[in-house]
């Protein structure tokens, strides 16, 4: 008995705050956060955002839109890619835009419960101020 008691006083644990159960929240050591190494005037964050493209099924609320979403997604069991069809609401200032119009979604912050997009006009291809081939002058047979 009394070689038990020898030994166990030899391994004599030191003083630790976790021997005896929880320890306070103020001796814990805080964890180390590393400076911010990006200065902010010189390059911008990188923000992804989230621009979808849709047609306008109803107008009736004032300033808001309700843009229907195609899109192509492959069927959880059958793996064919099939139109799956969603609807949002966005946010139309103006109300410039009336039922069948085609939009542009991009995110925002969020406006209302339901509204987090902005709608936007979509820009052809010709509002871009690019004359496409096909609208421009041919040159005359003997040149090319």
């Amino acid at each position: 008995m009394a070689s038990l008691a020898s030994s166990l006083q030899s391994l004599k644990i030191s003083s630790s705050p976790f021997t005896h159960g929880s320890t306070p929240l103020s001796s814990l050591s805080k964890p180390i956060s590393f400076p911010n190494t990006r200065k902010p005037g010189l390059v911008p964050g990188i923000r992804a955002m989230k621009t979808m493209q849709g047609r306008v099924v109803c107008a009736t609320n004032d300033k808001t839109v309700a843009v229907e979403v195609t899109r192509l997604a492959p069927h959880p069991k059958y793996k064919r890619r099939v139109r799956m069809k969603k609807k949002y609401q966005a946010h139309d200032p103006d109300n410039v835009f009336k039922v069948g119009d085609v939009v542009r979604l991009e995110k925002s912050r969020p406006i209302s419960k339901t509204k987090s997009f902005v709608a936007l006009p979509v820009l052809k291809r010709n509002d871009l101020g690019i004359p496409m081939e096909s609208q421009q002058p041919s040159p005359p047979p003997g040149e090319e």
